[in-house]
């Protein structure tokens, strides 16, 4: 059979290609080994944010008579049911996934999928049967997978990814989770919240390594107020599995110590699946474990391109997404914009919850700009103090020069919601001054973004 558009993977790159493919009128298969919807849908950023819905609920409970809320008795966490609500939320995201694929009458292939030269790919399905395929463009998304270090081998069971974390078959009472990016920093958080004895170990200087330094601090604080054991500039050497436990060996400033534990979660970063797919056999070029692309993601072959984790940038579903979308309207023979990678929103859905995009502070004085920096507590919000979570900041660099707004940085209740404001205002070239004349809602916590623009040009009004 032939098609217009073959890709290889239905996560968040993949599903939403396809679908623009056939918007744009060109005939589109998917080629899917497991669920379609891939592993963001089905394994990472939607059940993983029900698991945190359930942490928050859980928290607002046994903080309820703050809000002079009397609840008889103790709240307790049932783990199973926690854990079976998240797969219910992912799996009802799954079949909506495939009413679109359905909708927009994209072919659905299961199987692996390989490519081949001459613009083939090769299908072998479930029972080992193969079947060729031909498109005049193939899309490679195959996405990436949990990272596994030498000293960190995973046996799913005591050292753990986090596709395990997600569905652990009964509630751990102690838990060493590795590395504290967006991944390590939500289940660090998620099994705090609900009892769990949490040590984050991180090998940088601080957590969350990829924020500004201030939002990193604040966290940290955030997360030793909920009783979790922070370990920053530390190194996990081994990890002892052969008694009940382990017994996880970590190297610190202060010398080596051992942490003893039920289970010890692996959040060191991702590797993508590029074994076994045929780029090899193509030809396509990579470069330290991922495809080589242009900025319109075709590789060094002509007719085969790949989108998402398994190319450099930030591995994100948003971005996937938007490469996705960016590849097929330019196979359409449309004139995409390519993307601007320094203006993508990064999350993470902790407690407080951390949002940011653009420049830090330290990024932008080493570029060699001058620069104007705005920071607005929510301790002085209205509308954060009423809802009881006045934790974090917003802080917002500009070029002192242009005004031009260079990167904003958020730590508080719902930032994630409110990072999109900055990403709009960035594409849009706005300037600060510009930023404190659009009349935001009160109270809201918005608001701590106009008033963040102008602490910055000292015309804050209520700090």
């Amino acid at each position: 059979m032939n098609y217009d558009v073959i890709i290889i993977g239905s996560g968040p790159g993949g599903y939403v290609a396809a679908i623009r493919a056939s918007q744009l009128g060109l005939k589109t298969a998917i080629v899917e080994k497991a669920e379609l919807g891939g592993i963001c849908l089905n394994w990472g950023c939607i059940p993983t944010k029900a698991l945190l819905k359930s942490a928050q609920v859980f928290e607002y409970l046994n903080h309820a008579k703050e809000y002079g809320i009397n609840i008889s008795g103790t709240s307790t966490i049932d783990f199973k049911a926690v854990v079976q609500r998240s797969r219910g939320v992912a799996d009802k995201m799954s079949k909506g996934v495939q009413f679109l694929i359905k909708k927009n009458k994209i072919d659905v292939i299961k199987g692996t999928g390989k490519v081949k030269p001459g613009k083939k790919v090769n299908v072998t399905d479930e029972n080992g049967k193969s079947t060729e395929y031909t498109a005049n463009h193939i899309i490679i998304a195959v996405g990436a997978r949990s990272r596994v270090l030498p000293n960190l081998p995973q046996d799913g069971k005591k050292i753990i990814g986090y596709r395990e974390a997600m569905t652990l078959p009964e509630q751990p009472k102690s838990m060493v989770v590795v590395g504290s990016g967006a991944i390590g920093s939500e289940f660090a958080y998620f099994y705090q919240t609900i009892g769990t004895k949490v040590t984050l170990v991180e090998f940088q200087p601080n957590i969350v390594p990829l924020e500004d330094e201030e939002v990193s601090k604040t966290l940290e604080k955030s997360f030793k107020k909920i009783g979790m054991e922070v370990m920053t500039s530390s190194e996990v050497l081994s990890v002892d599995t052969s008694g009940k436990g382990c017994k996880v060996k970590i190297k610190t400033a202060k010398g080596e110590q051992i942490v003893e534990c039920d289970i010890v979660l692996s959040a060191v970063g991702i590797t993508a699946n590029l074994e076994g797919i045929g780029l090899e056999e193509v030809g396509i070029a990579t470069d330290k474990g991922k495809i080589i692309v242009d900025k319109y993601y075709q590789t060094n072959i002509p007719g085969y391109y790949a989108i998402g984790d398994c190319v450099g940038g930030q591995a994100l579903a948003h971005v996937a997404s938007a490469e996705g979308i960016t590849c097929v309207e330019k196979i359409a023979g449309h004139h995409p914009e390519p993307i601007n990678y320094n203006n993508i929103p990064g999350c993470t859905y902790c407690w407080p919850e951390v949002a940011s995009v653009g420049y830090t502070e330290k990024a932008a004085k080493d570029a060699g700009y001058e620069i104007k920096v705005g920071k607005f507590p929510f301790s002085a919000s209205g509308k954060a103090s009423a809802a009881g979570n006045n934790d974090g900041f917003v802080k917002l660099i500009f070029d002192a020069k242009y005004g031009e707004l260079l990167g904003a940085h958020m730590i508080g209740a719902n930032v994630t919601e409110m990072i999109a404001e900055i990403v709009a205002a960035r594409k849009l070239e706005t300037t600060g001054h510009e930023i404190i004349k659009s009349v935001h809602p009160h109270p809201t916590m918005s608001e701590a973004i106009m008033e963040a623009a102008a602490a910055a040009y000292g015309e804050v009004i209520h700090l």
